[in-house]
Protein backbone atom coordinates (compact mmCIF):
# COMPACT_ATOMS: atom_id res chain seq x y z
CA UNK A 1 0.00 0.00 0.00
CA UNK A 2 1.17 3.50 -0.84
CA UNK A 3 0.40 6.73 0.99
CA UNK A 4 -0.94 9.46 -1.27
CA UNK A 5 2.41 11.29 -1.40
CA UNK A 6 4.24 8.09 -2.45
CA UNK A 7 1.53 7.26 -4.94
CA UNK A 8 1.66 10.78 -6.41
CA UNK A 9 5.42 10.45 -6.84
CA UNK A 10 5.33 7.06 -8.60
CA UNK A 11 2.38 7.90 -10.86
CA UNK A 12 3.29 11.48 -11.69
CA UNK A 13 -0.18 12.63 -10.63
CA UNK A 14 -0.36 15.43 -8.09
CA UNK A 15 -1.98 14.89 -4.71
CA UNK A 16 -4.62 17.41 -5.75
CA UNK A 17 -5.38 15.44 -8.90
CA UNK A 18 -5.63 12.22 -6.90
CA UNK A 19 -8.05 13.88 -4.46
CA UNK A 20 -10.10 15.21 -7.37
CA UNK A 21 -10.14 11.81 -9.08
CA UNK A 22 -11.39 10.30 -5.81
CA UNK A 23 -14.05 13.00 -5.54
CA UNK A 24 -15.42 12.27 -9.03
CA UNK A 25 -15.07 8.50 -8.47
CA UNK A 26 -12.40 7.99 -11.12
CA UNK A 27 -9.70 6.62 -8.84
CA UNK A 28 -10.62 6.07 -5.25
CA UNK A 29 -8.07 5.05 -2.64
CA UNK A 30 -7.97 1.36 -1.88
CA UNK A 31 -8.18 2.21 1.82
CA UNK A 32 -8.76 5.31 3.94
CA UNK A 33 -7.62 5.04 7.53
CA UNK A 34 -10.66 5.89 9.69
CA UNK A 35 -8.50 7.49 12.40
CA UNK A 36 -6.09 9.74 10.54
CA UNK A 37 -7.90 9.79 7.17
CA UNK A 38 -4.70 8.92 5.28
CA UNK A 39 -5.40 7.64 1.81
CA UNK A 40 -3.71 4.46 0.67
CA UNK A 41 -3.43 3.13 -2.84
CA UNK A 42 -2.53 -0.37 -4.02
CA UNK A 43 -1.04 -1.93 -7.14
CA UNK A 44 -4.46 -2.08 -8.80
CA UNK A 45 -4.78 1.65 -8.23
CA UNK A 46 -1.41 2.10 -9.92
CA UNK A 47 -2.60 0.50 -13.16
CA UNK A 48 -5.77 2.58 -13.14
CA UNK A 49 -3.66 5.71 -12.59
CA UNK A 50 -1.50 4.80 -15.60
CA UNK A 51 -4.60 4.33 -17.74
CA UNK A 52 -6.07 7.65 -16.60
CA UNK A 53 -2.78 9.40 -17.33
CA UNK A 54 -2.77 7.98 -20.86
CA UNK A 55 -6.39 8.97 -21.42
CA UNK A 56 -5.60 12.55 -20.36
CA UNK A 57 -2.63 12.60 -22.75
CA UNK A 58 -5.02 11.49 -25.50
CA UNK A 59 -7.25 14.49 -24.75
CA UNK A 60 -10.04 12.71 -22.90
CA UNK A 61 -12.32 14.90 -20.83
CA UNK A 62 -13.08 13.97 -17.24
CA UNK A 63 -16.56 12.88 -18.30
CA UNK A 64 -15.14 10.66 -21.04
CA UNK A 65 -12.72 9.14 -18.53
CA UNK A 66 -15.58 8.46 -16.13
CA UNK A 67 -17.50 6.80 -18.95
CA UNK A 68 -14.52 4.56 -19.74
CA UNK A 69 -14.02 3.63 -16.09
CA UNK A 70 -17.73 2.87 -15.58
CA UNK A 71 -17.51 0.44 -18.52
CA UNK A 72 -15.34 -2.02 -16.63
CA UNK A 73 -14.99 -4.27 -19.66
CA UNK A 74 -13.58 -1.35 -21.68
CA UNK A 75 -15.69 -2.44 -24.66
CA UNK A 76 -16.19 1.15 -25.79
CA UNK A 77 -12.60 2.26 -25.21
CA UNK A 78 -11.45 1.28 -28.71
CA UNK A 79 -14.43 3.08 -30.24
CA UNK A 80 -13.72 6.25 -28.25
CA UNK A 81 -10.00 6.09 -29.11
CA UNK A 82 -10.82 5.75 -32.81
CA UNK A 83 -13.12 8.77 -32.57
CA UNK A 84 -10.35 10.75 -30.83
CA UNK A 85 -7.92 9.65 -33.52
CA UNK A 86 -10.26 10.86 -36.27
CA UNK A 87 -10.74 14.22 -34.55
CA UNK A 88 -6.98 14.66 -34.28
CA UNK A 89 -6.58 13.71 -37.94
CA UNK A 90 -9.22 16.32 -38.87
CA UNK A 91 -7.41 18.94 -36.79
CA UNK A 92 -4.14 18.12 -38.56
CA UNK A 93 -5.80 18.65 -41.96
CA UNK A 94 -7.31 21.95 -40.76
CA UNK A 95 -3.96 23.15 -39.40
CA UNK A 96 -2.14 22.16 -42.60
CA UNK A 97 -4.74 24.13 -44.58
CA UNK A 98 -4.18 27.16 -42.33
CA UNK A 99 -0.42 26.85 -42.79
CA UNK A 100 -0.85 26.83 -46.57
CA UNK A 101 -3.12 29.87 -46.37
CA UNK A 102 -0.57 31.72 -44.24
CA UNK A 103 2.23 30.78 -46.64
CA UNK A 104 0.13 31.94 -49.60
CA UNK A 105 -0.72 35.20 -47.84
CA UNK A 106 2.93 35.83 -47.00
CA UNK A 107 4.02 35.00 -50.54
CA UNK A 108 1.40 37.30 -52.08
CA UNK A 109 2.55 40.11 -49.77
CA UNK A 110 6.15 39.65 -50.90
CA UNK A 111 5.06 39.64 -54.55
CA UNK A 112 3.25 42.96 -54.02
CA UNK A 113 6.32 44.46 -52.37
CA UNK A 114 8.55 43.25 -55.21
CA UNK A 115 6.09 44.50 -57.83
CA UNK A 116 5.90 47.91 -56.13
CA UNK A 117 9.70 48.07 -56.02
CA UNK A 118 10.01 47.31 -59.73
CA UNK A 119 7.43 49.90 -60.70
CA UNK A 120 9.39 52.49 -58.80
CA UNK A 121 12.57 51.56 -60.72
CA UNK A 122 10.86 51.99 -64.08
CA UNK A 123 10.16 55.64 -63.30
CA UNK A 124 13.90 56.44 -63.09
Amino acid sequence: MYKISEFARITGLSKETLRYYAEVKLLEPAYIDPYNHYRYYDDGSYFIALLLTKLRQFGFTIQEMISVMEDESFTHLEEILLEKRQKIQNQIVELETRLKEIDHFLASGKEEIQDDGMEGNENY
